[in-house]
C-alpha cells in the first residue's frame, strides 16, 4: 500500500508553527511535477515486498520483527538496522534488486514524480552475498527500464559508498562501475553512518570516480556531524551536489558563498536525527532546513527512506509548506533547483524548465495559501 501524507503526520510531533492543509492543497501537492534526488533503493522496500523477501530466503524474522523495521514514532531510531538487515538476509539474487526497484518507481511515479535518482549501496551484497556486481546493476537497471516503459519515470542509479566499510571497499565497487558503465548509472555517492568515518577517508574513490566521467555527491552534515564534512565533501571530494548538509548553518560566510555558485542541498523534511534531538513542539521551528533558506541555500525536498520514514514524494513537499513555512513561491523555486541540480539530460531538463512552471502554476491556481511563515 502507497505511503500516505497521514502515515506521516502521524509520526511527527505536534509543530506550533504547524499549518491545516485543505484537500486542495494537498492535491497540489500531489500534481506538482517532481524530481526525486534523494532515496535509498533499500529504504523504499515495501512492507509487504519486506515481508515475501523474508518467506522466499527463509530470513530470521518473524512477522513482528518486519512489523517492527516499519514501526516510526515521534522519537524515531535510525533505519541502519533495517537496512542492514535487508543486506544481509532478502537481497539474495538479482531479481530481488530488479523487484525492489521497479516497485519504488511504480509507487514515486503514483505521486507525479517524472524523474528519480536513487542510492544503492553494493559493498555488503559484493562482500557478504558474493554477488557479482554487473549483474546486480544489470537487473536494477531492467527495473529502471521497465518502470519507465510501464508508468512513464525516467530513472538513474547512483551506486554508494558504505562509509563503514574500508575504503579499498569503495575504490573496488568504483573500479566495477566503470567496468560495467551504463548510461543509466549516473555517478557515485556515500551514505550510511557518519560518526567517525568523515569524507576524506574516501577521497581516493572520488577521485577514481571523477576521472571516470561519473558525477558525485555524499552524504554530510546528516547526524549533526560538523560543517566541516560538509565543506571536505564540497571541496576535497569534489562532489556535484550535498545530500542533508545541515550543520553549513553552523559557518554562515561558507553557506554564502555555496549559495553564489548554486550548489544543490537535497534535504529532509523527515530526518530522523533532528525529530530525536530537537524538543517536540519546536522541531519544525528550529530545523535547520528553515536557516538554510535564510542563508540562501537551492534546496529540494526529499523522502529519503519513503517507506521506512513513512512519508511519500507529494507528503515531503507538503511538509516543506505545512510545518517548515515555506510559500508556494519558494517550493516553486525549490522544483527548479532541484531540474538544475539532477543528472537527468540536458534535453530533459531544458523541456522541465519549459513545461513544469505552466504544470506547477495551473495546479496552484484558485487555492487560497497562507504567507511564508519564515
Amino acid at each position: 500500500m502507497p505511503i500516505s501524507i497521514a502515515d506521516t503526520l502521524q509520526a511527527l510531533p505536534p509543530a506550533r508553527t504547524g499549518r491545516l492543509v485543505t484537500p486542495a492543497q494537498r492535491a497540489f501537492f500531489h500534481a506538482i511535477p517532481k524530481v526525486e534526488l534523494h532515496c535509498h533503493l533499500l529504504g523504499a522496500v515495501r512492507h509487504e515486498t519486506f515481508a515475501a523477501l523474508a518467506a522466499k530466503h527463509d530470513a530470521p524474522y518473524s512477522r513482528e520483527d518486519i512489523d517492527g523495521f516499519y514501526r516510526r514514532g515521534t522519537k524515531p531510531v535510525g533505519v541502519l538496522h533495517t537496512l542492514r538487515a535487508l543486506e544481509q538476509h532478502l537481497l539474495l539474487d538479482p531479481d530481488d534488486f530488479r523487484r525492489i526497484a521497479y516497485e519504488y518507481l511504480e509507487d514515486a511515479a503514483r505521486e507525479n514524480v517524472r524523474h528519480a535518482e536513487f542510492f544503492w549501496n553494493p559493498t555488503a551484497t559484493l562482500r557478504d552475498i558474493g554477488l557479482p556486481y554487473g549483474e546486480v546493476q544489470a537487473a536494477i537497471v531492467e527495473g529502471i527500464a521497465a518502470a519507465e516503459r510501464d508508468h512513464g519515470i525516467s530513472a538513474l542509479l547512483i551506486p554508494a559508498i558504505d562509509r563503514e566499510a574500508a575504503p579499498e571497499e569503495a575504490t573496488t565497487f568504483v573500479a566495477a562501475m566503470l567496468t560495467h558503465r551504463h548510461a543509466k548509472v549516473a555517478g557515485i555517492g556515500i551514505d550510511y553512518r557518519e560518526v567517525d568515518r568523515p569524507p576524506e577517508l574516501f577521497a581516493e574513490a572520488y577521485r577514481m570516480a571523477r576521472d571516470g566521467g561519473l558525477r558525485t555527491t555524499a552524504h554530510a552534515g546528516e547526524f549533526g556531524m560538523p560543517w566541516t564534512n560538509v565543506a571536505t565533501a564540497i571541496e576535497t571530494l569534489g562532489v556535484d551536489r550535498i545530500d542533508h548538509g545541515y550543520t553549513i548553518v553552523d559557518n554562515p560566510e561558507l553557506a554564502a558563498r555555496y549559495a553564489e555558485r548554486g550548489l544543490l542541498f537535497t534535504i529532509v523534511p523527515t530526518n530522523s536525527y533532528y525529530l530525536r534531538t530537537l524538543a517536540p513542539d519546536r522541531w519544525a521551528a528550529d530545523h535547520p532546513i528553515r536557516r538554510m533558506a535564510e542563508l540562501g541555500l537551492a534546496l529540494h525536498p526529499n523522502t529519503d527512506d519513503p517507506t521506512l520514514h513513512h512519508v511519500s514524494p507529494a507528503g515531503a513537499w507538503e511538509l516543506m509548506y505545512s510545518h517548515l513555512g515555506f510559500d508556494v513561491a519558494a517550493l516553486r523555486r525549490m522544483m527548479f533547483a532541484g531540474i538544475a541540480g539532477s543528472w537527468a539530460s540536458d534535453a530533459q531538463k531544458a523541456a522541465w524548465v519549459i513545461d513544469w512552471p505552466e504544470e506547477f502554476d495551473a495546479a496552484a491556481e484558485g487555492i487560497v495559501w497562507e504567507d511564508s511563515r519564515l
